[in-house]
């Protein structure tokens, strides 16, 4: 039998996911369906099935979801889009008969979306006695005087500073605090840059009495890894991937065991199932934590050359089926290039 599976609004990447689970080694058949506001998105190419969704949000997609998924038989759900909504009302879709690939802890979902949340639950199990990983020192402000005070404190000792929004994906929010960025070599020179001057970023956020949370924290300069994991579903690690970002798009799958116990010691305190991401970065020799993303990373597929095939196990996990144990193929090197897709 043919299993109905259904991809809302999702990274284009997720191309890739779709081929690995259609190509999976058990032969089992799926008919893919894949949604997108925009009609023209790259990954309808690799659907059975494929067409726009509505651009709404909230309580008003939810029900979205929930129709689609009745009109169309489907019977696994991968959500990207309001993925942390959909948790928290997983027994709708229960009803429905409906398996849906996310973490079915709706708070835990919530918290791993709060980038600051995530931080303050590890320092208070560091402060039961149980360390997991390494946080970089960091402060929370809504208002220009709070920014202008985190920023005096930390940057002691000539720290690099960065910004980013508490809640949010991959780098957007991200800006690396560097007065270098107003001077004309910068602007002459640079072709694109994540760089942005103190003084900017303090005019303007003045603009405004108060703003959404913003975190200040201490630049890593070091190697950011991504270790994708997959997990059955009571939280048990099966497999981490430490996959290491190198010069442009190079990428590294590479044995740390010391970014392979921090996935141990976080699936075992936090229990997350399935398929999740840990981004951490170095700075003088210590990892510390990015974030945790309880879906499948936009990288995956990279990982995946390590002789897995993450998305299909995940969605078999789901499905409660039974696992082997995996051999993972290290010392793999990899990078991508462009490639043109004719859309119609």
């Amino acid at each position: 039998m043919a299993i109905n599976i259904w991809f809302n609004r999702w990274f284009s990447t997720v191309a890739h996911y779709m081929d690995m689970i259609r190509h999976n080694p058990d032969q089992q058949e799926f008919v893919i369906y894949g949604t997108h506001p925009n009609p023209d998105t790259v990954y309808f190419k690799n659907c059975d099935v494929s067409g726009t969704e509505p651009d709404i949000g909230g309580e008003e997609y939810l029900q979205f979801c929930l129709k689609y998924c009745l009109q169309n038989n489907i019977h696994v759900f991968v959500p990207r889009k309001e993925n942390v909504l959909i948790a928290q009302n997983l027994n709708k879709f229960e009803e429905i008969g409906v398996k849906v690939l996310v973490c079915p802890i709706g708070e835990l979902m919530k918290l791993m979306d709060d980038k600051a949340a995530m931080y303050r639950s590890l320092e208070n199990i560091e402060k039961e006695g149980h360390f997991i990983v390494h946080i970089p020192s960091y402060r929370i402000v809504n208002d220009a005087d709070g920014f202008k005070q985190a920023y005096d404190e930390l940057s002691k000792d000539n720290t690099k500073l960065c910004i980013k929004p508490i809640v949010g994906e991959g780098a957007s929010g991200f800006r690396i605090i560097d007065d270098i960025s107003d001077t004309i070599p910068f602007l002459f020179n640079t072709a694109s840059s994540q760089k942005i001057s103190f003084e900017t970023v303090y005019k303007v956020l003045q603009t405004q009495e108060r703003f959404p949370d913003l975190m200040v924290l201490e630049y890593l300069d070091g190697y950011e890894y991504s270790i994708d994991c997959l997990a059955g579903a009571d939280g048990t690690l099966n497999v981490a991937i430490p996959r290491k970002k190198g010069n442009g798009r190079i990428r590294e799958i590479e044995y740390n065991e010391e970014l392979i116990e921090i996935a141990e010691k976080i699936a075992k305190q936090y229990k997350i199932p399935f398929v999740f991401n840990i981004q951490v970065r170095y700075k003088d020799g210590i990892p510390k934590l990015l974030e945790i993303n309880p879906r499948m990373s936009g990288g995956l597929h990279i990982s995946c050359l390590a002789g897995i095939n993450i998305p299909y196990y995940a969605v078999k996990l789901l499905l409660g089926g039974k696992i082997e144990p995996f051999s993972i193929k290290y010392d793999v090197k990899a990078t991508h290039i462009e490639q043109s897709v004719v859309l119609s």
